[in-house]
Formats: C-alpha cells, sequence, structure tokens
C-alpha cells in the first residue's frame, strides 16, 4: 500500500513536522505492525528524524546548514538553487521507521521532518507500509 501525503511549505528553507500525517495513515489504514518507509520524490527537499519537542532544534539545523551551503555561490547550474540540491543530498530522501501496535515507534523526543531547501512549494511524501 502506497499512501501520498501532501505537504505545503511556506518558506526556502523550513522542517516541518510529519509525524501526526504518517500517524493519521497508520490509524486510517489500520496498520498494526509494520516497517514504513518514507520516501520524499524531490532533488531540493528531504526527510529526516530529530528532536520534535523544541522547535529551536530544527531552526538550528537550518542555520547550520544554510550557513556552511550558503545560498549564493559559485554554482554552475543555472536554476539557481544548487545549494538546495546540496543540502537535500546530504539530509537523504528517504527513511524508515518501525510501527508497533499502530504507532510509529519512535524515542521519546523524535518526529518525522521534511526538509524544503527550495520552497515555498506544495510537496509530496509516499508512504509505503511493509508488513508481514
Amino acid at each position: 500500500m502506497l499512501i501520498e501525503l501532501s505537504v505545503r511549505t511556506n518558506r526556502r528553507t523550513e522542517f516541518i513536522d510529519i509525524t501526526p500525517q504518517i500517524e493519521a495513515a497508520i490509524r486510517e489504514h489500520r496498520i498494526r505492525d509494520a516497517l514504513c518507509h518514507i520516501w520524499v520524490p524531490h532533488t531540493t527537499a528531504g526527510i529526516t528524524v530529530n528532536e520534535h519537542a523544541d522547535p529551536s532544534v530544527a531552526r538550528d539545523i537550518l542555520f547550520q546548514l544554510n550557513k556552511v551551503i550558503p545560498f549564493d555561490d559559485d554554482y554552475a547550474h543555472l536554476e539557481g538553487n544548487s545549494a538546495a540540491h546540496i543540502k537535500a543530498t546530504l539530509v537523504g530522501c528517504s527513511l524508515n521507521a518501525i510501527v508497533q501496535d499502530g504507532r510509529l515507534k519512535l524515542g521519546t523526543w523524535q518526529g518525522v521532518f521534511f526538509c524544503e531547501f527550495d520552497g515555498p512549494r506544495q510537496r509530496k511524501v509516499w508512504v509505503k507500509f511493509l508488513t508481514d
């Protein structure tokens, strides 16, 4: 079963906690125990797991990524978004999470974040549940 989530981003770079959307899909499709594969089909966006209890963590990560990989540099890519491609490559476009007893099996402070590096845009996230 493949589920497509829609994510609307509002800024050039941002982390959006999509944990609630994934958990809603788990409930809606009555998934009990599975491997949840999450895939971002964009070359200027990514996916990660990190702390979602304190929003300053995501801001700090973005601040450092933007400092290390500036938007304006001597890039050859004519579209002007090379920094977004580089950030997406470093963060990655997929992850796996465990679903146990109908819930994502995350650590106490963990959440799943969609990582926008070339927004604002309307984006997709594909979620596949692999069961026995």
